[in-house]
Parts: C-alpha cells; sequence; structure tokens
C-alpha cells in the first residue's frame, strides 16, 4: 500500500498542495493564487492534478485531505460557511464531489483542525497530551488534539475567533469578536487609526524598538487575541497553547501577554501551568497534519 498522503491548503490568498509520507515530510508541493474570479473547480481541481501527476499519478496516494478555511460538517464531508472564500465555492466544496475525482478515500477537514494534528504529531505538541493550536494571522482559528484525536463533533468546534469579547462594542455594532478585535486584519485596522503607517514586519520593529504608538496598538490587539485563547483554555483545558500563524510566530511579543492572561485569568489552580509555545511548523503545519489525519480520526 503507498505510503504517501495528497493534503492541500486551500486559503482564500493562496491554494498549496504537497505530497506528504507517513512521518510527515513533504516530498514535493505546488502553490498558486486562489482565483477569485474562477469556478472552485476548474481552478482547485488543476492545482491537484499537476501535484497527483508530479506525485505519481491515479492511485499513488492513501487518501487526499484537504483542509479549508471555515466550519466543516464532518458527518456530511462539506464546507458549512468560509467567509474568506470566493462566493460559490462552498457549494462546490464536498466530500462526494471531490472523491469522485480521486482513486483514493478523500476527507474534507478544518484548516485550523489539520493544523492542530500537524503540530500534535510533528511539531511543537509532540510533548504534550492534550494541546490547542490556534492561528494568529488575517483572522483567528483553532483546533484542538487529545491523546492523539482531533477535538470535533459533527461540525468542527473550537471556532474562537468567532466568539464575542465585547459586549459593550457588539451593542454598539462595532467589531466584538476575538478575531475581529485581536486578528492581523485588526492590527492594520488600529494601526492607521492610530497614525501608524507601517504594517507586517515594519509595524513589529517599530514595536521592537520600544515606539510607544506602536507598541500600544499591538498591545491592544495581543490582548484581544488573548482574551480568546484564555477562553479557549477555561473551555478545553488543554496542557498547551502552540501558537502559529504570521501574527503569532512573534515570540515573546505574544507569548509574553498571552501567558499573563492565562495566569491572571485563565483555569484556576490547574496541577500544571497552561504552557504557551510557537509552534514549529509554520504555514506547512496544515500540509503536514495530513500525514496523520486519519490517525487522528480513528480511521487507521
Amino acid at each position: 500500500m503507498t505510503s504517501t498522503v495528497l493534503t492541500v491548503d486551500l486559503g482564500g490568498t493562496r491554494m498549496r498542495a504537497a505530497v506528504v509520507d507517513r512521518e510527515g515530510r513533504i516530498q514535493l508541493r505546488a502553490e498558486e493564487p486562489t482565483p477569485h474570479e474562477s469556478s472552485c473547480p476548474v481552478a482547485f481541481l488543476s492545482l491537484l492534478d499537476k501535484v497527483r501527476d508530479l506525485g505519481g499519478g491515479r492511485g499513488s496516494f492513501q487518501s487526499v485531505v484537504v483542509g479549508v478555511p471555515g466550519r466543516v460538517d464532518y458527518v456530511e464531508g462539506r464546507l458549512e460557511y468560509a467567509p474568506n472564500l470566493p462566493p460559490g465555492w462552498v457549494d462546490d466544496l464536498t466530500r462526494a464531489d471531490l472523491g469522485r475525482h480521486f482513486e483514493a478515500p478523500v476527507f474534507l477537514a478544518n484548516d485550523a483542525d489539520l493544523a492542530a494534528v500537524g503540530e500534535a504529531y510533528f511539531g511543537a505538541g509532540r510533548p504534550f497530551d492534550d494541546l490547542v493550536y490556534v492561528t494568529l494571522s488575517t483572522g483567528i482559528g483553532a483546533g484542538a488534539v487529545y491523546d492523539g484525536r482531533v477535538f470535533r463533533g459533527t461540525r468542527s468546534l473550537a471556532e474562537v475567533g468567532h466568539t464575542i469579547i465585547a459586549i459593550e462594542k457588539l451593542m454598539a455594532g462595532e467589531p466584538a469578536t476575538a478575531e475581529e478585535l485581536g486578528s492581523g486584519t485588526a492590527l492594520v485596522r488600529e494601526a492607521e487609526a492610530a497614525g501608524v503607517a507601517e504594517s507586517g514586519r515594519a509595524l513589529v520593529q517599530r514595536v521592537e524598538d520600544g515606539d510607544a504608538a506602536a507598541a500600544a496598538v499591538w498591545e491592544r490587539t495581543i490582548r484581544a487575541a488573548g482574551i480568546g485563547i484564555v477562553n479557549l483554555a477555561h473551555i478545553l483545558g488543554p496542557d498547551a497553547i502552540v501558537i502559529g500563524g504570521g501574527m503569532g510566530l512573534n515570540g515573546e511579543l505574544v507569548h509574553d501577554p498571552v501567558q499573563r492572561l492565562l495566569a491572571e485569568h485563565g483555569p484556576r489552580n490547574p496541577s500544571r501551568p497552561i504552557e504557551v509555545v510557537a509552534a514549529e511548523l509554520g504555514d506547512d503545519a496544515g500540509l503536514v497534519g495530513g500525514a496523520a489525519w486519519e490517525l487522528a480520526v480513528g480511521l487507521a
């Protein structure tokens, strides 16, 4: 039996696909922009076909795992809601439709769940029995793995980005969720409002250099993300919080405030403090997670 998996990480900005072996090693990969002007099957399946053919052709994979940026119905095998994908794509992304295209079992997975599996089996989560993975990027996503199994129900769970953390703002019709206040998108919005022209790495550099205006923007945004993480800690009680994503991988600038919030407002008197650790696999966490997805959902 073949020992490789075709894994896909579908995002609102780019589509990535890779052939991954069962030890989580990426054998080959391809990447293309997510085309918002074309239909999903044409562009998406073209990328998958290219990687499939490079990786040995039809029948060369044990399974195909497709990570998608939204809420997944795991029973029906379909994407329910994905605000960052082009309109019309949601209806095309189903296990049944994709399964007709490949001579291998197809699994549809929430992208944060898939990345959590990658970090749990092959990355920063290996020392821990129970972990929550949080990606702080353009948006905020989360997934959890307990005793090697992804935490899920009928639908993908741990959707911390959409949880409400500011009641007064909600009632006033203003941004009020963890994602709206604590993501990379929120950081850019807050910076513009504060007259800070920089974004991305340039903004982080100003924070590291001690610039007061940039530091205030950063602190507000990370505090909002941290509140969402604290809520997850109360609900899920993990051994560790693994933080990834473009904004999340900024070391102490992220970990220290989140750790303080957990100490001040997180679960009381745990037998071991919840550790906050950096993701090890970067953008590849979801791709690598495909190698262990069947284990994590109890099918292998």
